[in-house]
């Protein structure tokens, strides 16, 4: 199968482009390289450095034969988008117009998108959320996100485009960007490889559905065998706290770090937790690393290589 990888240079996008291409599919990676790296990049996949939003895009479809295109580039850092929603619309919004507008030229079969299932459900009412749990983004991120899912509804109901959406928790793992992309693991781990002192907002009692990047990975290769359109929360059921990542990844990394906290952000979500069950009636799908196990592991790639850059 051909495939379009959007992001592929990116943390998630690049290991499912090293899935896919694994399952010898036949992958073009489409990354700007604003925060994806070239290290990232599996040396089989066929690499343009391009803006989503480049009408240059639109010829890869017809040029590369693409039949399913999976989307993963994005202005992904919530505080940058409430910052500039200017750019985060134009990217994470025109950018996925642009794509879809080129799967129907080309006729493409199926989009797989990966979307948020934290920030799309705003402060949620039931824990964990399901995918009918009210979506209320209160940043946005989470509305382009949104908005992004009503397109693709769109397209499948106008031009017969099959859609997959992926909500994903909060993912962590290896090659993830400390400095792009702001995962609270990545930031941690990167400040403890090179001894400065992570902070922790507030009280550190928030909590997110953490979800290592090889379960998120299983999830976009299932969908490539679905038949229709539907839209898959990717998490773990599970609400882990600031505090007990900081003191699991302390513990691998500088075990006598102190513990350290400053202010609390104004606005940060308190509680975010999604439910994965839809994905495992559909599909079997089940977190399969531990938050422990997926710890050791990103901590391991940090100490080793993640002080590198591109």
């Amino acid at each position: 199968m051909n495939i379009l990888v959007t992001g592929g240079a990116g943390f998630i996008g690049s290991h499912v482009v090293d899935a896919y291409v694994g399952s010898g599919h036949r992958v073009v990676v489409v990354d700007d390289l604003s925060s994806g790296r070239k290290r990232n990049l599996n040396p089989k996949a066929i690499f343009y450095k391009m803006d989503v939003r480049s009408k240059k895009v639109l010829d890869l479809f017809r040029k590369e034969k693409i039949e399913v295109l999976n989307h993963h580039a994005a202005q992904m850092d919530v505080r940058k988008s409430v910052e500039d929603p200017l750019f985060d619309g134009s990217v994470n919004i025109l950018g996925g117009l642009n794509l879809f507008e080129g799967c129907r030229r080309y006729h493409v079969g199926k989009v797989i998108f990966s979307s948020t299932g934290g920030a799309i459900y705003g402060e949620q009412e039931s824990f964990p959320a399901d995918e009918g749990h009210p979506t209320r983004p209160i940043s946005p991120y989470g509305v382009s996100k949104l908005s992004t899912e009503k397109y693709l509804f769109y397209y499948k109901e106008v031009y017969g485009i099959d859609y997959i959406v992926l909500r994903y928790a909060n993912v962590y793992g290896p090659r993830q960007n400390p400095h792009g992309e702001a995962g609270v693991v990545a930031i941690f781990a990167n400040k403890m490889t090179h001894g400065r002192q992570p902070v922790i907002n507030g009280d550190g009692l928030q909590t997110r559905d953490y979800t290592y990047v090889s379960d998120v990975v299983w999830a976009n290769l299932l969908a490539l065998d679905f038949g229709g359109s539907d839209i898959f929360n990717v998490g773990t059921f599970v609400e882990t706290d600031v505090n007990t990542v900081f003191r699991t990844l302390r513990k691998h990394l500088r075990p006598n770090m102190e513990e350290h906290h400053g202010p609390a952000k104004l606005g940060e979500q308190r509680r975010s937790v999604i439910s994965p069950d839809r994905l495992f009636r559909t599909f079997g799908w089940r977190p399969g690393v531990g938050l422990e196990d997926g710890l050791k592991e990103t901590a391991e790639y940090f100490r080793n290589a993640g002080g590198k850059r591109a």
